[in-house]
């Protein structure tokens, strides 16, 4: 199985989350979403996560905002770059692909906190993809970290993600 894991990360935690799903997976290659759009990757799954902002996925505004707030330490230029979001609206068209969706979130209900992996999952769908899973990450703040235990929980969801999917031998599916 060929997977991908593409992140976006403000502070670091969904990219140390996307590397533990990957570790999960095996042999998954994993992308920030700037990379992502640079270069088409073909995977049968394909893995993408990022972190909740304002209840859903980050904006071009509230990344802005996390990189001009002068108490916070985002990453240089993650303002600059395109987001899961833009990412997703110029995704192509795929037939019967599967994917899995997950974000880093606050503790709390969803209700209260959102989910960033609810739009990116609904996004996938709109694109053809299976979503055969979701998940959040909680970190214990707006910038983390990982709450303890997350990121071995993101590496045995990989491992899930793995068995539930068919295994290809030889070009034929098992």
């Amino acid at each position: 199985m060929t997977a991908l894991v593409v992140y976006e990360s403000v502070y670091g935690n969904t990219r140390e989350v996307a590397e533990a799903v990957a570790a999960g997976l095996g042999d998954a290659r994993v992308v920030s979403v700037q990379e992502a759009i640079k270069h088409v990757h073909k995977a049968e799954l394909l893995v993408v996560g990022g972190p909740t902002h304002i209840h859903g996925m980050t904006t071009a505004r509230s990344r802005r905002a996390a990189a001009e707030d002068r108490k916070t330490h985002a990453f240089p230029g993650v303002a600059d770059g395109p987001g899961v979001r833009d990412w997703l609206r110029d995704l192509p068209q795929i037939a019967n692909a599967q994917a899995a969706a997950f974000d880093t979130r606050v503790h709390g209900s969803p209700l209260l906190t959102g989910s960033a992996s609810r739009g990116i999952g609904r996004r996938l769908r709109r694109h053809g993809y299976t979503v055969v899973g979701a998940e959040s990450f909680v970190v214990t703040g707006t910038e983390g970290p990982l709450a303890e235990g997350e990121l071995n929980r993101a590496r045995a969801w990989g491992t899930e993600l793995a068995r539930a999917l068919p295994r290809t031998v030889g070009g034929a599916t098992e």
